[in-house]
């Protein structure tokens, strides 16, 4: 399974969500997709997007938060399980794209390369209640869907191929993203939020 076609998958969908991606290649690919203000790439803070994803969701209640990580971000902040389990915000989904490789930052294999290490496994170990674990683009777009639907904070770990884009360069400096992304988050409350409607089939 290809990350960028599960991406390509749920980018119509996120027009009404919080995104936050990690750097490197999710990032670039999401915005190679088509940028939106409400979209957020943690460039230069690899392990964050987990926490970034957390104090949106719990500040912000009434928006559906997403967060799209990586496995070699969620090992460098493995903690991060444990405080989403204890304070579980309802509106919080966290993808976990597992490529088992360092992709963006050298190529080298992660700890999941080998398979001995099991993020949806550590995840349940830490306390969240809803993990899924998905190999291919039906169990993920079934996963999905079952996430903005379930008014619980869901974990999905998705197993991809170690591919990246063939360029890296966005028009949009972070600075520049952060600015823009909170005066979405102020205008967006000053008109009330809009709950998200997914069209993805079953």
């Amino acid at each position: 399974m290809e990350r960028a076609r599960c991406l390509e998958m749920i980018h119509p969908e996120l027009e009404e969500m919080l995104v936050v991606t990690i750097m490197g290649a999710c990032a670039q690919e999401l915005y190679d997709l088509g940028h939106r203000e409400n979209f957020f790439y943690l460039q230069h803070a690899m392990g964050l997007a987990s926490s970034i994803g957390l104090g949106l969701a719990t500040h912000l209640p009434a928006e559906r938060v997403l967060v799209l990580d990586g496995d070699g971000s969620v090992l460098m902040n493995l903690g991060t399980f444990a405080t989403l389990a204890r304070y579980r915000p309802a509106n919080l989904i966290h993808v976990v794209f597992d490529n088992g490789s360092l992709l963006s930052t050298g190529g080298f294999d992660s700890h999941t390369a080998t398979e001995v290490t099991d993020l949806a496994a550590v995840a349940r170990g830490a306390g969240v209640d809803h993990v899924v674990s998905v190999a291919n683009e039906m169990e993920f777009g079934e996963a999905f869907v079952d996430a903005v639907e379930r008014d619980a904070m869901t974990v999905i770990v998705a197993r991809v191929r170690a591919t990246g884009p063939d360029h890296y360069g966005m028009d949009l400096a972070l600075p520049e993203n952060a600015f823009r992304f909170r005066r979405w988050i102020a205008e967006r409350r000053a008109r009330g939020p809009v709950t998200p409607r997914i069209s993805l089939e079953k």
